[in-house]
């Protein structure tokens, strides 16, 4: 979780232009962040892949009002409903996008172009056919607040347990680098999100890369693969934690529309 999913830009910022407090230009910028190109495949009504101003113009036009995000892990559909060819699509990606307003999803291929020492990344965004039904095992902010409140404690108690610090030139660079966004100010959701969901999104963030420094380093990164597998295990709960926290803290302003 030390990066923004690509499937929660695309989320964020498309229901920032679908409300109409961004511009198609502006939306897609921050979407495309630092990759070099976003595409579009599947669209209906497309024969063929294409930009992504186009295709968010396209979906509003087949009546999408909202983006929800999916995360799903082995053993764990969270945002997904459906059905079982997207559900794979979306789990052997890791995230997906799933449209509010018309069964349609979006789930991303990257791969990486160019010559050596000039590489850059492409997306295509696949579109396909979803189940319309409740996504899976997502809560509330509130609870995806109380909960990650909750997963802090674990933490530190599973991390005092397993003798590790979290140390090590690797666990600062990363720590210090995070910190240098934060005081950046760089935006953590799309304009219209309630500012519970950011900060619900910001305490996810901590919480994995908290995982991460413990799974990764400690002790001066001098960390066998039998310890690693060990700091993943008890810490798997608490990784769980902060996705189904991430996923609601996106999905807050679908949650929103539909309750007002």
């Amino acid at each position: 979780m030390l990066s923004e999913p690509r499937a929660g830009r695309l989320a964020a910022w498309g229901n920032a232009l679908l409300a109409g407090l961004v511009s198609p230009d502006d939306a897609v910028l921050a979407v495309v962040g630092e990759d070099a190109v976003h595409r579009v495949e599947g669209l209906p009504g497309e024969s063929a892949p294409v930009g992504l101003t186009l295709a968010l113009g396209r979906l509003r036009a087949l009546a999408v009002t909202g983006l929800r995000v999916a995360l799903p892990a082995p053993g764990h559909p969270l945002g997904l409903s459906g059905p079982p060819e997207f559900n794979a699509r979306a789990l052997e990606a890791e995230e997906a996008v799933v449209c509010h307003g018309a069964a349609l999803g979006l789930v991303p291929e990257v791969s990486e172009a160019g010559p050596a020492g000039d590489v850059h990344v492409e997306v295509v965004w696949h579109c396909l056919p979803v189940r319309e039904a409740p996504p899976a095992d997502v809560p509330s902010l509130s609870e995806a607040e109380r909960e990650l409140a909750e997963a802090l404690q674990e933490a530190t108690a599973v991390l005092s347990r397993l003798d590790v610090a979290g140390s090590g030139p690797a666990a600062e660079a990363a720590i210090d680098a995070y910190r240098a966004r934060a005081e950046q100010g760089r935006e953590v959701l799309a304009p219209g999100y309630p500012p519970r969901a950011v900060r619900v999104l910001e305490l996810a963030r901590r919480v994995g890369l908290l995982v991460t420094l413990a799974v990764e380093n400690g002790h001066g990164g001098a960390v066998s693969s039998a310890e690693m597998a060990a700091r993943a295990e008890a810490l798997r709960p608490v990784e769980r934690t902060a996705r189904r926290a991430q996923v609601a803290a996106y999905n807050a302003y679908v949650e929103e529309r539909e309750r007002g």
